[in-house]
């Protein structure tokens, strides 16, 4: 891989680590959370495949912009697993509980089997959603393990994964710029894209994007 990193699903991290071979080598964590385009999701999947490389798309099955269990949205989900990429759920749960008086642990259950039953796979990691309710749905983490409710990991987990406080964070999540953290720490100023970092030779980093920030023409593509 370019400047000698080993690109990686989450999962094929946690399995390195299990294994030894983790450390000792330069690795990036290729994650993508599919907030709202799925046809996007699609275009990113197909440039992944022609790199030959993998990511983790997390998929959201409360959007309102996208339906998971659309004849559209299968295929494209379809052709993303057939493609060995890693397919997870973007978690809402605590939102769920809190339009729904339910139970988030219920809530995590539930959208998990849709997932896995509509597509035939084991899910194993969940990426929590931050969207516009104010609700916080990684809070629902905080005194849990994922391995409770038969996954292997949350994205932010110190226990499982444990990328996100032992990195380099890049996320594209504040749309028109880039963020980092280091080792947990947000680097406040640090606005350097994945690829401004390289020169610094970090030895895990871990990358999150949103399909939706990128397009060929114009930022209104969908």
């Amino acid at each position: 891989m370019c400047a000698g990193y080993n690109i990686m699903t989450c999962m094929d991290y946690i399995d390195a680590k299990r294994r030894g071979n983790a450390s000792g080598q330069k690795i990036v964590i290729n994650r993508v959370d599919v907030d709202s385009s799925l046809s996007k999701c699609a275009r990113l999947a197909r440039m992944f495949d022609l790199l030959d490389i993998k990511a983790s798309f997390f998929i959201r099955t409360q959007a309102d912009e996208y339906n998971p269990l659309s004849f559209e949205a299968y295929n494209i989900i379809r052709e993303i697993i057939d493609g060995g990429h890693e397919v997870g759920y973007h978690s809402e749960i605590v939102d769920c509980a809190a339009i729904w008086g339910s139970d988030p642990s219920v809530a995590l259950i539930k959208n998990v089997s849709v997932l896995e039953v509509m597509y035939d796979i084991k899910i194993n990691g969940v990426a929590s959603h931050g969207g516009l309710t104010g609700n916080n749905n990684l809070s629902f983490w905080e005194n849990r393990d994922a391995k409770e409710y038969g996954l292997e990991y949350e994205a932010y987990d110190k226990r499982n994964l444990g990328a996100f406080d032992n990195s380099l964070y890049v996320s594209d999540s504040e749309f028109t710029r880039w963020k980092c953290y280091r080792n947990g720490i947000l680097a406040s100023g640090d606005l350097r894209s994945p690829a401004e970092h390289i020169p610094d030779k970090p030895e895990l980093i871990y990358m999150l994007i949103h399909p939706e920030n990128y397009y060929e023409r114009h930022a209104y593509e969908w």
